[in-house]
């Protein structure tokens, strides 16, 4: 049925939008004083903040009709600002990148935004800066809800690296996730948690990571690469929320793994899990993993078989 007002919101909607765009400048012919347009900057941040993703993948994210992304990424290309290559895992895919100088140009957009916002910021009072970050998280909140579930199926996810708090999320969604779905008791969460720990205590960014995945506003999963030798990585703490599952998430993380392995100069990439972990096998196979050895234990409280699986780099 339709409201009686609704010409009254509709309008208030577009008000506020014509004003926000015209503050925050948006609408200017080059975004933060650069020779960039919106979409030319979006895109540059796009695939700085993802590492190495499809024209695809940016299409999702942003919104944007592959072609005209395909006129963007060409201009973009043509200013020697992002190289577009093949995957090694996948010869259909081709992969974009930022070239040196499209590094400065993402480095100089999120200078000038950060000044820019923090001026802006500077003017309000307190009490007004706390009133206008809470009515953004309102919009947020509001706007990017979807019934039945934490994750907008309709948004893709991006990966990013590991920042603080990632680590805590990891522990808890592994204990809570395995215990719900497998009756894994808490000894499992210890382990969980000793991984982390070792992994953050002796992270060595040249040779190791941690991605998290985002989609609709929150963190949908993860997965690690930590060094086991010169020549030997391995690959720990793969998780796909419920939520997000069935959209290719956990099949990007484990590729992301095999690109890092093999552009840092590892031979193998090796992991560990349980026959009962369907999905995740079936993932590991796919991307060319080999099952090398099974062994029977008693652990989480359960009989299971573990697996070592191997895959030459």
């Amino acid at each position: 049925m339709r409201r009686e007002d609704s010409g009254t919101e509709v309008w208030a909607v577009r008000r506020f939008n014509r004003f926000f765009t015209r503050r925050i400048g948006v609408l200017r012919e080059g975004l933060l004083h650069s020779p960039y347009s919106l979409a030319e900057a979006r895109v540059l941040i796009e695939v700085s903040r993802r590492g190495d993703p499809t024209a695809t993948d940016i299409s999702r994210e942003l919104g944007l009709d592959p072609g005209h992304l395909s006129r963007i990424l060409a201009g973009l290309k043509s200013q020697g600002l992002v190289d577009r290559v093949r995957s090694e895992a996948d010869g259909r895919r081709r992969l974009l990148s930022l070239t040196p100088d499209g590094e400065a140009a993402v480095s100089l957009l999120d200078e000038r935004s950060r000044e820019e916002v923090s001026e802006m910021l500077d003017g309000l009072s307190e009490g007004d800066r706390r009133r206008l970050l809470d009515a953004m998280r309102t919009i947020e909140d509001i706007l990017g809800e979807e019934s039945g579930g934490r994750f907008k199926f309709s948004e893709p996810f991006f990966l990013r690296q590991h920042a603080p708090g990632d680590m805590g999320w990891v522990v808890h969604r592994h204990g809570a996730l395995y215990a719900r779905e497998y009756g894994w008791d808490g000894r499992f969460e210890a382990l969980v948690a000793h991984i982390v720990a070792d992994f953050a205590e002796g992270y060595d960014p040249a040779r190791e990571r941690a991605w998290i995945a985002e989609m609709g506003g929150g963190i949908a999963g993860c997965v690690f690469l930590v060094r086991e030798s010169d020549e030997v990585a391995k690959l720990r703490l793969l998780l796909v929320e419920p939520e997000a599952r069935g959209l290719g998430l956990g099949e990007r993380l484990v590729e992301e793994c095999i690109r890092f392995a093999r552009r840092t100069g590892y031979s193998k990439l090796t992991l560990w899990t349980n026959d009962v972990l369907h999905a995740a096998r079936h993932i590991y196979e796919k991307q060319g993993f080999q099952l090398v050895e099974e062994e029977e234990h008693h652990s989480f409280g359960h009989d299971l078989v573990g697996q070592s699986w191997e895959l030459d780099l």
